[in-house]
């Protein structure tokens, strides 16, 4: 079961960055954690990262790419694209780029329907975005 590849999905925001990981088979995303750092400073959040991708094997990282509705690129798609390249050259591993446009307002809904209070889910909602992504890109595998 070598050729499994264990992936990390990224919701990539300018003060935080949700977190989640596939199982062992590629089917399912788990949501991790969410890392404070401070853009454009990639260093305070390599400890992190790093720590992550180490801890969990992770072979390649999924990077939610946040497009305009028209399919544009804009300033935090640019963002995005720039982290995804770093991660490849820091950490040495596969990065995807992955359509990501909803998916914090798709994420909001989910917790708002479990009934969250407004704190709890500003604690969840990145993680929660980083689980649609990475489960968008894994059912696209399957």
């Amino acid at each position: 079961m070598t050729d499994i590849l264990k992936t990390i999905g990224l919701d990539v925001g300018s003060k935080t960055i949700g977190v989640a990981v596939s199982d062992g088979l590629g089917w399912t995303a788990q949501g991790l954690t969410t890392i404070y750092w401070n853009e454009p400073d990639y260093q305070t959040a390599k400890d992190e990262l790093q720590q992550i991708i180490q801890q969990h094997e992770v072979t390649r990282a999924v990077v939610g790419m946040p497009k305009n509705m028209n399919g544009t690129i804009g300033p935090r798609g640019e963002a995005s694209q720039a982290f995804s390249q770093w991660i490849t050259e820091e950490f040495g591993i596969e990065t995807v780029l992955w359509d990501e446009r909803m998916t914090t307002m798709a994420a909001e809904r989910v917790l708002l329907e479990a009934d969250l209070s407004r704190k709890k889910r500003k604690k969840v909602i990145d993680k929660m975005a980083a689980v649609m992504i990475l489960q968008g890109f894994l059912d696209s595998k399957q």
